[in-house]
């Protein structure tokens, strides 16, 4: 038996029916359905509320939200995010953000952080080049399981931090493991290592 291939859906239609559920993005028109677990979601808002204390202690204009798509232009592609910081001062020029939470241009957006899991690919690769493409400043692959290919974290493989930094048209990356502590260019002061990220996990285990 020959089977038909998914049917292709459009940003709109996604956003139509899905926007409002957390369990579903939209990669090249095909309905992708998001398995987080308790751990993968421990680690997103550990991250979350590590940022919005540092972004509450310098008084800046940005936040982050509970619920928000990325529309790449041009594709039939809509992300969900782990963790996204916003600049509300550039809302303003977002065509889509007084009816629904979809942000379309990378000048909204400070930090993207994404928590890896089984589908870590999408995040090492993909993802890498559509944000960079969009001119997102800072994206940060988390790895608590350090299940990235070898290629990207290295070997033996371990609980890695990437942090890729926008410098012109590709990302800079940089690993962090163990106890470095992360160097941010959007957040220049904030004081966290890798290890206390991947604690976040265990220590609620414990």
């Amino acid at each position: 038996m020959v089977q038909s291939p998914p049917k292709l859906i459009t940003v709109d239609e996604f956003i139509t029916n899905y926007g409002d559920s957390d369990r579903y993005e939209l990669i090249d028109g095909e309905l992708t359905e998001m398995e987080p677990t308790g751990p993968h979601e421990q680690v997103s808002g550990f991250l979350g509320r590590k940022l919005n204390v540092e972004i509450d202690r310098l008084d800046l204009p940005y936040f982050i939200p509970p619920r928000c798509l990325i529309k790449l232009l041009g594709t039939a592609t809509a992300f969900r995010l782990d963790v996204m910081v916003l600049d509300e001062t550039k809302l303003i020029d977002e065509p889509l953000w007084q009816q629904e939470p979809v942000i379309t241009s990378g000048s909204s957006i400070k930090l993207i952080a994404e928590v890896a899991s089984s589908n870590w690919q999408n995040d090492y690769a993909r993802k890498v080049e559509d944000y960079a493409l969009l001119g997102v400043p800072e994206y940060w692959i988390v790895d608590y399981l350090g299940v990235g290919g070898r290629e990207y974290i290295g070997k033996p493989k371990q609980p890695t931090v990437t942090i890729c930094t926008l410098r012109g048209d590709e990302y800079q990356k940089q690993l962090f493991q163990k106890s470095d502590r992360l160097i941010s260019s959007m957040f220049p002061e904030l004081q966290l290592c890798a290890q206390q990220i991947f604690a976040a996990v265990r220590s609620a285990a414990g």
